[in-house]
């Protein structure tokens, strides 16, 4: 960001003019200054000289740094020459300025004030301060959002309303939320989602619709279990097994409550307009009976299925997992990585080749593996077919050299015959594409592991070995054969438990497993028919893609914490069961329907059940969520009158893993889509654009960032996580690069519609807490309008009954409720589109821009005029007003707490009995407020100012500034004419005069010049204020550069596809540059002209 080089305002702050050069030092003063910074003073650095201790030897300077200090020289004396012909030139006013600069005020200490205390009853309206006490003279968030949240929830102002039992009019709009898992902490990422789902539940709510923000939490199985197990060990040195299941459930259940209340606790503080009597937690007792009908209804109906197949199982854990918990580290070549249980690090990145004899005659065939470890499980070799090599091997076998066993050599097309040897290994038992060639080719599956990862009674002599040990014996001893060949840098993926950090074994287990192809089919039909909208589009081809090429889901998890499969093995005494057999099992909703299923199944046999211990993956009781939570399978009156739901809003990097099972699901046991849009927000990185990790330090708490925190809180914080020294060191880094002062206090609001302005629909978001600065400055120019305005229109004033014209508004009014009807008409369209950005900007502008920075200092003049009539002023107050009261309820959505308590403030008008303003109603579009003509006169007056106000800036003229407007057509100059007190008003402090000239008027001399496109031109006075060759060469330099820049928009604005692959924003902003680049051009070559006709004279 650019910052006026003059200026020490907060970054964001309005800056004020370059100041002139301080005065000038003595000779005396100088020679003192510098004698004492070359003396060797410990840490004083001296014009080339660094600071540091006595007796270290001085630096020498590079050739680049004497060249940078020579420029900075020629600079300071060109700048000095200025400054001394301006003083010493005809006696102007510059000269006079510079000779006797006014000493700034110095800042009065803002005040420390204790903590803020409520003094309001929990639960009970808030009790307003008066504007003047100190907690209430200045923005401060927790002051204004505390109480509220409290009064809402318990007034009931988010729970849905029904008008005898239906839905209102509008129609419904329900958004259950994306359960958090119970396991922690909520990051900005949840932040982001409950800003803009909580966005378009207040909207949706104000427009008159019933509207339920469904909240709740995810118990998220293997999460949750690697969680209290890590703290069960480190608090008691105790295993779940040393508890038992029913007491270690009941201890997970007792740590979920605890950590539950604290996302609540955030979840609220964020402002999320929940009906907290409808949340729901995905292992209550009603999403139980869900989750146990599925499972049941899909056995039934032979969807649900159990077989041994391969899974992603992780050691540490002893648990199979899903795709979605498995993370793949990409190596470049050999690497050496941790791994859990391991002393030393463990090889991976590396291709090791080795050769099998031939079974039955000499010679020997080569393979190649990334994990040496596996060939103990090997029970094939496969060839292409058409490889020369090796076509007279296929049928043969080769001896395994560890164990007694032939290996069959196969001819298969999945080879690839320029990759290694040509031939491939093949360990059916541990991984997944080996598994299909495997079964194609009736190979036998050799698992070679335990669950813990230890070598089993397969590997021979290996047995015992951790797998990793056995990675580096089983190379060693086929050297001592003679069978190594060589071993060389691999580029590879480790697949790495995201839990754990375990590596993830391919592992035969007897599992559940669900048949998706024909569901997928069913889910792919509803998007592309546009039953369920799936934003931004480019999301669409993932879950095509996902869809298109699903594959059977591994539903059972080795775990205690989850839903217990319903599903009961049926034992006869004295037979061995296989648990892999699918017919060996009967499921139920209850032991006794299970117990009712054998005996039919098997009638007549005595028989025991035992039933499953495994629990189901936390994705399948998850897919049930938008309908689960409304009462299925039981046929409430939610479920009837308030789904399908409306929006899914989550993240894109779980599209299929959740979003697509809900839709499946939905389909399959509703009958109906689960919801008719799903959004996808991005992802939030940090302000450099990497991802969020807690290793780096850049992981932002939203409490940080709503309540502040100081840089060594920040630093303790990482003291809490577990870090290596190594990671620690680069998030503190990160930390004071980042944080320097730590955070300041934002609050909820200034969160919130930063969160929403960052969201472009487009790429990943960087996230920088000096942007949520600024909008908290906002918020704060938000609060102090309205108690501008208050003031104003006084205590007693009583709005008028509706939001209407008299008739006999000022042409400043009738251009603001033009201004507010469009705005009014754009915000809805962009939330109906979702562009949740440009909505914000519509907003911010619409408050910032033509309420505080138009329309407010309009009005100033119109109430301090003395020719102003009292109809005038009560016109300009309810215009005020009007304005106001739409900027608050515009801004609801997306600043709560702080237009709550603003608007609260407000006179109501006659027969509004509206208890808040979340039940307030939403402006929409007016069209008896359209007053194109207005806005084009009021512009045109806008414009005239601005030019001033920059011209006055950039000249430093700070007081008897005098300016010219010459209208350039006769409409223009009625309309400046008639406006002359509002230019006046709107341009800077410093202006004494306005004149108006009309277009036949002879253009002013001695001024600068700035163009008001092709309706006037500003002129402002500069003769005698300026060093002619000095503007005249800055203005050259200016205007080339603005000369370039449009050149370089048309460039741009031509492109091929430009309208096509640019959104409408972007669009706007470089068409927008390129007017910027041509008003600068001219501009400087008006100027430039003037200045010439200067020296000429």
């Amino acid at each position: 960001m650019a910052l006026n080089a003059a200026s020490h305002n907060p970054t964001g702050d309005p800056t004020g003019p370059v100041t002139g050069a301080p005065p000038s030092l003595s000779d005396d003063i100088k020679s003192e200054i510098v004698g004492a910074a070359s003396s060797d003073a410990v840490g004083q650095s001296a014009p080339g000289k660094d600071g540091g201790e006595k007796g270290v030897a001085k630096k020498v300077k590079t050739e680049k740094e004497l060249e940078k200090e020579r420029k900075k020289a020629e600079k300071d004396k060109k700048f000095q020459e200025k400054q001394a012909k301006l003083k010493g030139g005809d006696g102007g006013k510059a000269g006079k300025a510079a000779a006797k600069p006014k000493e700034k005020k110095k800042k009065e200490e803002a005040e420390v004030l204790p903590a803020y205390v409520e003094e309001t009853p929990k639960g009970e309206k808030k009790i307003l301060r008066s504007l003047d006490d100190p907690y209430t003279k200045a923005y401060i968030p927790k002051a204004v959002e505390s109480a509220w949240y409290d009064w809402w929830e318990k007034e009931g102002f988010f729970q849905p309303e029904f008008v005898d039992g239906e839905v209102k009019p509008a129609g419904h709009f329900v958004i259950p939320i994306p359960p958090p898992n119970v396991t922690g902490a909520l990051h900005v990422g949840h932040a982001l989602a409950t800003a803009l789902q909580d966005l378009l539940i207040r909207w949706k709510r104000m427009k008159g619709f019933t509207t339920l923000y469904l909240p709740g939490c995810d118990h998220a199985g293997i999460s949750t279990q690697s969680v209290v197990e890590n703290m069960l060990w480190r608090r008691e040195k105790k295993t779940r097994y040393d508890l038992g299941r029913p007491a270690f459930v009941e201890r997970t259940f007792a740590w979920k409550e605890e950590y539950h209340s604290k996302i609540n606790r955030v979840l609220r503080r964020m402002g999320g307009s929940f009906d907290w009597t409808r949340e729901a937690f995905t292992m209550d007792k009603n999403l139980s009976a869900a989750v146990t009908e599925t499972f049941v209804r899909l056995h039934e109906e032979g969807l649900i299925y159990r077989e041994n197949k391969l899974v992603n199982w992780c050691t540490k854990l002893n648990t199979a997992l899903s795709n979605l918990e498995v993370d793949n580290k990409d190596l470049e070549g050999r690497t050496l990585l941790d791994v859990p249980g391991y002393d030393r690090k463990v090889e991976f990145g590396c291709i090791t080749t080795f050769k099998y004899p031939l079974d039955g005659e000499d010679g020997f065939l080569e393979v190649a593996t990334t994990r040496p470890e596996t060939m103990l499980g090997d029970s094939g070799i496969a060839v292409h077919p058409d490889d020369a090599r090796y076509k007279h091997l296929v049928g043969k076998k080769a001896k395994h050299p560890f164990v007694d066993r032939l290996i069959p050599i196969i001819a298969d097309s999945y080879v690839d015959p320029e990759f290694g040897t040509g031939a491939v290994k093949l360990t059916p038992a541990h991984d997944q594409n080996d598994f299909a060639l495997g079964k194609r080719h009736h190979l036998e599956f050799i698992n070679i592991l335990n669950d813990d990862g230890t070598l089993n009674h397969n590997a021979g002599s290996f047995a015992g070995q951790k797998r990793f040990d056995a990675r580096y014996t089983v190379v060693e001893e086929l050297t001592r054969l003679g069978l190594f060949v060589e071993k060389k840098d691999n580029p590879m993926k480790v697949p790495l438990c995201s839990k754990s950090k375990d590596v993830i074994e391919p592992l035969m287990k007897p599992q559940w497993w669900m048949e998706m192809k024909g569901m997928a089919q069913e889910a792919i039909k509803v998007v592309k028919n546009g039953d369920v909208k799936i934003r931004p589009e480019s999301a669409e081809k993932t879950y095509y893609h996902w869809l298109e090429n699903i594959n059977d889901w591994c539903l059972s998890r080795q775990l205690w914490w989850g839903h217990q499969i319903p599903a009961y093995l049926v034992k006869f005494e004295g037979q061995q069961v296989d648990s892999s057999d699918n017919e060996a099992w009967v499921v139920g909703r209850t032991e006794e329907e299970a117990k009712s299923k054998a005996e039919k199944k098997f009638p007549g046999k005595t028989f025991t059940l035992e039933r499953d211990e495994d629990v189901l993956d936390t994705w399948f009781s998850s897919g049930l969520w938008p309908f689960s939570t409304l009462g299925w399978p039981n046929q409430t009156h939610d479920l009837e009158k308030l789904f399908p739901t409306s929006v899914l809003e989550t993240g894109w990097d779980i599209l299929f893993f959740w979003v697509a099972r809900m839709i499946m699901f939905s389909l399959h046991l509703t009958g109906k889509i689960p919801f008719n849009e799903v959004y996808c927000h991005s992802l939030i990185r940090d302000s450099e654009g990497r991802k969020m990790s807690k290793s780096l330090g850049n992981v932002v708490d939203p409490v940080d960032i709503m309540d502040s925190i100081t840089l060594p809180e920040l630093h303790e914080k990482l003291l809490m996580g577990n870090l290596d020294p190594k990671e620690l060191k680069t998030a503190e880094r990160y930390q004071k690069t980042a944080f320097p002062n730590g955070i300041p206090e934002c609050g909820a609001d200034a969160l919130r519609i930063a969160l929403c302005g960052y969201t472009t629909g487009g790429g990943d978001i960087a996230f920088d807490v000096q942007v949520l600065h600024g909008y908290r400055r906002f918020c704060n120019k938000v609060y102090q309008a309205t108690k501008f305005v208050l003031g104003r229109i006084g205590e007693d004033f009583v709005p008028r009954k509706t939001v209407t014209k008299s008739g006999q508004e000022s042409l400043s009014e009738r251009w603001l409720l033009h201004k507010f009807s469009k705005a009014a008409k754009e915000i809805n369209e962009k939330l109906e589109a979702r562009e949740f950005s440009n909505s914000t900007q519509v907003a911010y502008k619409f408050f910032y821009n033509d309420i505080c920075d138009t329309f407010i200092e309009n009005s100033k003049a119109i109430f301090e005029d003395e020719s102003s009539t009292p109809e005038q002023k009560e016109s300009a107050k309810n215009t005020l007003y009007t304005a106001l009261e739409g900027g608050l309820t515009m801004l609801h959505p997306y600043t709560p707490f702080l237009t709550e308590e603003l608007w609260q403030r407000l006179p109501r008008r006659p027969e509004d009995s509206c208890p808040s303003i979340t039940r307030a109603k939403y402006p929409e579009h007016q069209p008896e407020m359209d007053d194109p003509e207005a806005e084009a006169q009021y512009e045109l007056v806008i414009g005239c100012s601005a030019g001033i106000r920059s011209l006055m800036a950039e000249y430093v003229i700070k007081e008897d500034g005098h300016a010219i407007v010459q209208a350039l057509t006769s409409s223009a100059l009625a309309t400046a004419t008639a406006e002359t007190l509002a230019i006046k008003a709107l341009a800077a402090k410093g202006v004494a005069t306005v004149s108006i000239i009309g277009p036949d008027a002879p253009a002013p001399t001695g001024c600068a010049v700035y163009s008001v496109g092709t309706s006037a031109t500003v002129f402002v006075e500069v003769k005698g204020r300026v060093d002619l060759d000095a503007e005249i060469k800055k203005g050259t330099e200016k205007m080339k550069k603005a000369a370039e820049g449009v050149e370089k928009q048309r460039k741009v604005l031509g492109a091929p596809d430009f309208e096509q692959k640019v959104s409408g924003a972007v669009q706007q902003a470089e068409r927008q540059k390129l007017e910027d680049f041509l008003a600068e051009q001219r501009n400087r070559e008006l100027s430039i002209q003037q200045f010439q006709q200067l020296k000429l004279a």
